[in-house]
């Protein structure tokens, strides 16, 4: 099997497991349109735009595979498409930056005038650092971002907050502080727990926090099917990050870059890997300012010298959100959305264990039956109780089934109680 080959088998294999890892999906799609299976790219293009129907990268490579695969129709209602969404996309960015709202803007420089670009970092601005694929390592493009949402806009969450508080916010804030109780910013901090709640979005919401730069880091702006560009990226955002200290890397998705070597069946994911680890040792040597927090959903298929210290060496549980928060995130979904006699307060109460996803999944689903409802009648109808009621019976909490993964890892493979946390909260619930 050649090295590509290999690379999409393995990312593959992480589909498989993830499925609802869209940026990994399209990811995928690219590498198979490079190694010349169009078929498959358009398969996984689809899926992808059944679940985000505006999704750009995914409408650019499923036109490109359409016309690989001759039909040209199809090739060009796809370009359509996204001709059509990227002029909405860019006159809905220009309008709302001024809004004190939850606003993204994205911005592309020139490849030849990285050097133009403003890395510093005031009240809180958002680097993510993506590579270009080349022959020289040298092209390099950033997107800028600056989140308004905080920590404040979290719901819930105490713990989590205080902790990452605790950890880097309020030494990075206070460095004198910093100085004197000799807190260095060596190591990181492990964020895992189901999907769907909130581990990426708090990613999102410390960069409205910092002063200082925050550098997020998916599996796609790492992984490169030729040998040694993996490695290579994963330098080139290291060293980013090193020259822009103060600063903060977010990994998501960590198990799938770092996965545990006993589970790796190719030598050069295993490289990548030691690449990681020398890396964060770097880290910890040569700059202090550099912190790394990763997400994960399967903390137990993360490497294990990946958690020792001064590496990932801190674990956060990020849990299910509870009733206050339910409620909070079920009034954020609904803020712009026409509602009748709805007790969200109820309803939160019946949604037990629905991760943040599952209670967003939820008020789009008795919207669509509002909407469905009212084509019927001819006349715009508000969303009822009944609506959620019908909704209810659809949707169901996702959390319970990595609960009940998770449980056999927290009571059979509790090496040095790093799953306490988890285990008594299983007890709690009466899940052990």
């Amino acid at each position: 099997m050649s090295i590509e080959r290999s690379v999409v088998s393995s990312i593959q294999a992480v589909v498989d497991n993830e499925p609802e890892n869209h940026a990994l999906r399209v990811h995928l799609a690219g590498l198979l349109l490079d190694v010349g299976d169009p078929i498959r790219a358009l398969n996984h293009c689809a899926i992808v735009l059944a679940n985000t129907p505006d999704n750009l990268e995914a409408l650019n490579l499923a036109a490109q595979a359409a016309q690989k695969m001759g039909d040209n129709s199809k090739a060009e209602g796809y370009r359509r498409l996204h001709t059509a969404l990227s002029t909405v996309i860019t006159t809905d960015s220009k309008d709302c930056q001024s809004e004190t709202s939850d606003v993204e803007a994205f911005t592309k420089p020139e490849e030849s005038s990285l050097e133009s670009i403003d890395t510093t970092v005031e009240g809180g601005t958002l680097v993510r650092m993506r590579l270009v694929r080349g022959t020289t390592g040298d092209d390099e493009f950033a997107d800028t971002q600056t989140p308004a949402i905080t920590l404040k806009d979290v719901a819930g969450m105490d713990e989590v907050k205080r902790r990452l508080n605790l950890a880097f916010l309020a030494p990075m804030k206070n460095p004198d502080l910093m100085k004197m109780y000799a807190k260095s910013m060596r190591g990181g901090l492990l964020l895992y727990g189901p999907p769907g709640c909130g581990k990426t979005f708090i990613g999102r919401a410390v960069a409205g926090e910092l002063g200082a730069k925050f550098i997020s880091v998916g599996l796609n702006d790492v992984l490169d099917m030729w040998i040694g560009n993996s490695e290579r990226n994963l330098h080139e955002i290291f060293e980013t990050a090193r020259r822009s200290s103060p600063c903060v890397l977010f990994f998501d998705e960590i198990d799938a870059l770092g996965r545990r070597r006993s589970l790796v069946r190719y030598s050069y994911v295993s490289s990548v890997i030691a690449q990681l680890l020398a890396e964060m040792d770097n880290v910890q040597n040569n700059n202090k300012s550099v912190f790394v927090l990763a997400a994960t959903n399967h903390p137990w298929d993360v490497d294990t010298a990946l958690r020792r210290p001064g590496r990932l060496d801190r674990t956060l549980l990020v849990l299910p959100p509870d009733l206050v928060a339910r409620e909070s995130i079920l009034r954020f979904h609904t803020r712009e959305r026409p509602l009748k006699d709805v007790d969200l307060g109820s309803l939160a109460a019946q949604t037990d264990e629905f991760s943040g996803a599952d209670l967003a999944h939820l008020v789009d689903s008795a919207a669509e039956f509002a909407m469905e409802e009212s084509l019927i009648s001819g006349k715009p109808l508000p969303i009822t109780f009944d609506q959620f009621k019908r909704a209810l019976k659809d949707v169901k909490a996702s959390t319970r089934p990595w609960f009940e993964t998770a449980r056999n890892y927290a009571m059979f493979s509790n090496d040095g109680g790093v799953y306490d946390e988890l285990l008594n909260y299983l007890r709690i619930r009466r899940l052990v």
